[in-house]
């Protein structure tokens, strides 16, 4: 950052203003700008469209945490031998809370993040790292200006390392076994960094496992439950090819 400072690559705007910044500024802006101000003018006027985009919000969320959660779980090696994440339930419940006191405040979604497997790989697992960041946070909240001023490609290599942290657990993939599960597997890794979103990934994963397993015989393998997820999914992307999502 300091060096992109030095040669003129990057002058954020956040060091002219941080001499008028005020600690409390922002807590007054949101008491009086997006502390529970809700308007549900647009449910009335737009019950379709605003159905259609609670889905879509709780597509993103849920999947994009269920994603989350049996990533950085399993570079925990906090999995059982089913390859299922104990009492995620309690971890999903924390979410949904996070996720809507969020929306009351005004911010952007509370929710669990990938680069948690950082923490995960440096050994933490009983919650000490996830508390030690939420400090750090509040104490940054005071220099944010300067916080803001640091480029995006000066966090990047992070980034990359968390990618890699994910992507070796494609080793544990068995590609010998049934094609539905391999190639349904391929297509979700696949789809996650192009499409820049894990529950993009995973829609396109399942609705190709699913399409997979009708086509080689084995539909009585498909559990109810991926048959109501394979529906949803297929209406969110009829969604996205109409334009209604947006």
């Amino acid at each position: 950052s300091l060096l992109s400072f030095a040669v003129g690559i990057r002058v954020h705007h956040s060091f002219l203003i941080l001499s008028n910044y005020s600690v409390f500024g922002p807590v007054q802006n949101m008491a009086t700008e997006t502390f529970f101000k809700f308007d549900f003018g647009y449910v009335a006027q737009h019950a379709l469209n605003f159905a259609v985009i609670v889905f879509a919000f709780l597509f993103v969320d849920l999947f994009d945490t269920v994603g989350t959660l049996i990533g950085v779980a399993q570079e925990g090696n906090l999995l059982n031998e089913k390859g299922e994440l104990p009492r995620v339930g309690r971890a999903l419940m924390s979410d949904a809370l996070g996720t809507c006191l969020g929306a009351c405040l005004g911010t952007s979604t509370v929710t669990s993040y990938v680069e948690s497997t950082t923490g995960v790989a440096e050994g933490g697992r009983t919650g000490l790292t996830a508390l030690t960041s939420a400090i750090l946070f509040i104490l940054a909240i005071p220099l944010y200006p300067i916080f803001l001023a640091i480029p995006s490609f000066a966090t990047a290599p992070a980034l990359v390392f968390v990618g890699l942290l994910m992507i070796k657990n494609v080793t544990k993939m068995d590609f010998d076994s049934d094609i539905a599960d391999t190639v349904g597997g391929f297509v979700a890794i696949i789809f996650m960094p192009f499409a820049y979103s894990i529950a993009t990934g995973i829609m396109f994963g399942i609705l190709t496992w699913v399409i997979l397993k009708i086509v080689t015989g084995k539909i009585k393998e498909i559990h109810p439950i991926m048959w109501v997820a394979f529906a949803l999914f297929a209406v969110r992307i009829v969604t996205m090819i109409c334009g209604v999502s947006s």
